[in-house]
């Protein structure tokens, strides 16, 4: 396999640890000594309530957590004892995370969660040692070199956790960063008792809702962000042309999932109405027109993108329909995943932003090097 000192998969595992972290001990409060020692999880007897929901999402949720740390560790050339990194990894994380339980009153450790984090960890090692034995690692990595610039790390990184945040509701489809309303009454209530609370800004009322077209704008730009990022990243040519209808196939298909997931399957499309296809068709018309663009013109675009839609999104209001979308995420199963979804369609288009300026502001041979 290819190895080299800067991989995506590294950064990639540290993300999914956090992760992993933030969904076992959301939401973060209550947290007290309870008169049982931190490890008592181990020999504890069998949980009392458990879904076959709760054992399948603790099994399946550390498989990528030990393919990525395995994966990473070969990528720089730390053959010997990969599976053990990987697969140890999990078991630390997974302890660690069950002992920090046991300060929350409203969860529980358990040691079966514990035997599942572990074996599903296990199995993501394994399988990950077993791809690079059959070559299909070197493969990958020879892939990514041919499609992708050296540099692409971070984009890569981007993209691969853009479909995760696109599972959280959004007011406008592919919506991400409307954080304006919420981030306000976070700070009104930080600054309750002291007298920076008149420093903040206020919305004149009435708040307007945006329009129809504004909303189909929303949706262009949204998908704009992400399609003209990989293509800062990747090689021009053809294969840009191949991503463009994977890209777009690939927006869809999340984006019914979290439809899906939030409402139902029966409404898994939904979301798809006459404004959401106006813009997505838009942002196919102006993807096409990108393709010959070169590398640092995709990233300056995607910039000018971003801004626009977090400008017009928050000024938006939250709609109905969105308040009882997110009460569905915030109750029952999907708890465990109402933080870390909700913090990454938040933060997900200022993390593009950061990316974006430090793609812009590289030297131009630097960027077109490998165009």
């Amino acid at each position: 396999m290819v190895t080299g000192s800067r991989t995506s998969a590294w950064p990639l595992a540290v993300l999914y640890a956090g992760l992993i972290a933030y969904a076992s001990l959301y939401p973060f409060t209550g947290w007290r000594v309870q008169g049982v020692e931190p490890w008592s999880w181990l020999w504890a007897p069998w949980p009392q309530y458990w879904t076959g929901f709760d054992l399948w999402t603790n099994f399946v949720g550390y498989v990528p957590l030990g393919a990525l740390m395995v994966g990473a560790a070969l990528r720089l050339g730390w053959r010997r004892g990969a599976f053990w990194w990987g697969a140890g990894g999990a078991v630390v994380l997974s302890g660690l995370v069950e002992s920090l339980q046991t300060f929350l009153p409203g969860r529980v450790p358990s040691n079966v969660d514990f035997g599942l984090n572990s074996t599903g960890g296990a199995l993501g090692a394994g399988l990950m040692v077993l791809l690079d034995r059959w070559g299909v690692l070197a493969r990958w990595g020879r892939f990514r070199d041919g499609w992708f610039a050296p540099g692409a790390h971070g984009g890569l990184v981007l993209l691969a956790l853009w479909p995760l945040a696109l599972l959280y509701p959004a007011a406008v489809p592919f919506g991400l960063g409307q954080v304006a309303d919420r981030l306000m009454l976070a700070l009104a209530d930080w600054l309750g008792d002291t007298p920076f609370l008149a420093w903040l800004p206020t919305r004149a009322e009435p708040v307007v809702p945006l329009s129809l077209l504004t909303q189909a704008f929303c949706v262009a730009l949204s998908l704009l962000a992400p399609l003209l990022m990989a293509f800062g990243d990747m090689k021009g040519g053809w294969r840009r042309v191949l991503f463009l209808p994977l890209f777009f196939g690939g927006a869809t298909l999340v984006a019914g999932l979290s439809s899906a997931l939030t409402h139902g399957p029966d409404h898994a499309w939904a979301w798809l109405s006459p404004v959401a296809v106006v813009g997505m068709l838009a942002a196919l018309v102006v993807g096409l027109a990108c393709l010959p663009l070169p590398r640092r013109m995709c990233h300056a675009l995607m910039l000018l993108c971003l801004a626009v839609a977090l400008s017009l999104l928050n000024r938006a209001p939250e709609v109905p329909y969105m308040v009882q979308s997110l009460e569905v995420w915030e109750q029952g199963r999907f708890i465990r995943f109402h933080g870390l979804s909700q913090w990454l369609g938040w933060l997900w288009p200022f993390a593009a932003i950061l990316f974006g300026l430090r793609a812009v502001a590289r030297p131009p041979g630097h960027q077109e090097a490998a165009a």
